[in-house]
């Protein structure tokens, strides 16, 4: 059995079922399910998430993306809703019922109870005639042409394309609220996320006094011992009037060195360092240093102020050390 084969057919057959659902997505009907939602968060109501089966497991990961972007959702479920769930329900919510036949019985029996409530009732179904679609208020469809199980039975294909318009739905929501990096570090205190968002660069970077800082006319010799001194990987180097004028790091010196191994030491660093190097504001999110090294393929950043002159520097050591990386 050739089991690298056999995976790749089930991750072909998966990508092709998420081109259809790309090529067919409704504009109106996607665009009245945003607007549905994004009414009920407007007037302080909440998201109802509800399906059965895989469908309630796939509906339970769309809740937790929702809520994680700032849109509170709630998981009902179908199983107890009849029995006293149904408490969690509000004139003014918004249900998104999920259901790939959208006959499930459990889902049919509880439509009548839900829709005795004032709520907007979005559907994702492969069955855009079915019982749960014409109770609706916009119907999405999740039709699949083939499951990815080799016997076409076990839910698969259809999972992954409900997940992805769950992850569609939520992320234009989250941009028609205005939701930004602010409001998400709200959600996301803890670990490395939560710290980079939280922070700003001026409380991770070390300070002016902690750095090597040189002049163009500064030996490299002088410029090494000082970043020894200061047990950094670069020297920032600063013009007359105390502007950041250039870059100079250990690996500046080390290709330098290959090129010219002889009297290196006693050269103006001026000639070698790097002009016009990347800085970062002391008051831009600690995120945003993660982006500048990773797009840069850079190791240390320069922060300056507002006229252009070095406070302080971020080396990736730092980074690690606060568990930023």
């Amino acid at each position: 059995m050739d089991y690298l084969d056999k995976a790749r057919r089930v991750i072909a057959l998966e990508v092709a079922e998420l081109n259809r659902l790309h090529d067919r997505l409704d504009g109106p009907m996607f665009a009245r399910a945003v607007d549905l939602l994004l009414r009920t968060l407007e007037n302080r109501g909440k998201i109802v998430v509800v399906g059965v089966g895989k469908s309630g497991h796939i509906g339970e990961k769309i809740a937790a993306t929702l809520t994680s972007t700032g849109s509170p959702t709630v998981v009902l479920n179908s199983q107890n809703a009849l029995h006293g769930d149904l408490g969690v329900v509000a004139d003014g919510d918004a249900v998104l019922a999920l259901s790939a036949s959208g006959e499930t019985d459990e889902l049919v029996n509880l439509l009548p109870a839900l829709l005795c409530f004032d709520v907007s009732l979005v559907a994702f179904t492969g069955r855009t005639d079915s019982t749960l679609a014409l109770a609706s208020h916009a119907c999405l469809d999740v039709s699949v042409t083939q499951e990815a199980c080799p016997l076409n039975l076990a839910p698969t294909s259809s999972t992954t394309v409900m997940l992805a318009l769950g992850d569609a739905l939520a992320m234009v929501l989250l941009e028609a609220r205005g939701f930004d990096k602010e409001d998400f570090a709200k959600f996301h205190p803890g670990g490395r996320l939560g710290r980079s968002l939280l922070l700003r660069v001026h409380q991770i970077m070390r300070p002016r006094a902690e750095m090597a800082v040189a002049t163009p006319e500064s030996t490299i010799g002088a410029v090494l011992s000082e970043i020894a001194r200061h047990r950094a990987g670069a020297a920032a180097i600063v013009d007359a009037a105390g502007r950041l004028a250039g870059i100079f790091t250990h690996g500046d010196f080390a290709r330098q060195f290959q090129l010219h191994p002889d009297g290196l030491a006693a050269r103006p660093v001026g000639e070698y360092m790097t002009r016009h190097p990347v800085s970062i504001s002391g008051e831009r999110l600690a995120v945003e240093i993660l982006q500048l090294l990773e797009r840069k393929r850079i190791d240390d950043l320069v922060v300056v102020d507002d006229a252009g002159r070095p406070i302080g520097l971020v080396d990736t050591q730092d980074l690690t050390r606060l568990k930023l990386l």
